[in-house]
């Protein structure tokens, strides 16, 4: 599913050298031979967890959007190791677990919601799969960092996906050259002033998305925000 100076002393441990314990979280499926329903009433919902994270972080905003109408069958959770390669591994992971997504539902396309570490592999898989852009409607990113964060440099060394998030690496130059929002999907971001794993803040906006303010939020926290889950909700209806 981070600031500077002291800040980073006192809370960096939680999310980025977690990686020393390492978490492998088995990736969740979609049966392959599922058969096909007919469409659901609404577009389905593909959750994409954060770094050192599993699928039970949206418990919150799935329970939100279940109040708002959408059924179990209408959401979903990509679960994976987030200790692998964005463009190598995860971003080809994802892109069949949609597909067994639209097979399960009928629907041609889903909507994606992620944090943190998740909004690079959803980006590469929408920019960079040829079925990304005919097959998302909404994209979302919660403290994703989408230019890069420097706080990832503390566990570079021996993490692969700690690499992809450092500024200037493969990743971040592939998804940083030209448009930032291809295609039709409908991209919008939620950063917090007082994230102390997003460094800088200004990582998480993109030229053509919709770009909100949280306010100030623990990186964490934006999770499980009053406010940020009705703007969630709010843009997955436009």
């Amino acid at each position: 599913m981070w600031k500077h100076g002291s800040r980073i002393a006192a809370r960096i441990a939680v999310p980025m050298l977690a990686a020393a314990v390492s978490l492998l979280v088995p990736a969740a499926t979609v049966r392959a031979q599922a058969p096909v329903r007919s469409a659901v009433a609404r577009t389905p919902v593909v959750f994409v967890h954060g770094y050192n994270a599993d699928p039970g972080v949206w418990g919150g905003l799935r329970e939100d959007l279940k109040a708002d109408g959408y059924t179990d069958g209408e959401l979903f959770s990509f679960g994976y190791d987030t200790h692998r390669s964005v463009n190598e591994v995860l971003a080809g992971q994802l892109a069949a677990y949609i597909e067994g997504v639209k097979r399960q539902t009928g629907a041609s396309r889903v909507d994606l919601v992620a944090h943190s570490f998740g909004s690079l592999v959803t980006r590469w898989y929408t920019r960079h799969d040829p079925a990304g852009q005919v097959s998302v409607a909404h994209w979302v990113s919660l403290a994703g960092p989408n230019h890069g964060t420097s706080t990832a440099w503390a566990c570079a060394l021996w993490d692969q996906a700690c690499r992809d998030m450092t500024p200037g690496s493969y990743v971040q130059k592939g998804l940083a050259s030209g448009d930032e929002t291809p295609g039709s999907v409908r991209y919008a971001t939620w950063w917090s002033s007082c994230d102390e794993v997003i460094n800088p803040d200004s990582s998480v906006p993109l030229t053509g998305a919709t770009n909100n303010a949280a306010g100030c939020l623990a990186h964490n926290d934006l999770l499980g925000d009053d406010g940020v889950s009705q703007g969630v909700r709010a843009f997955l209806r436009s």
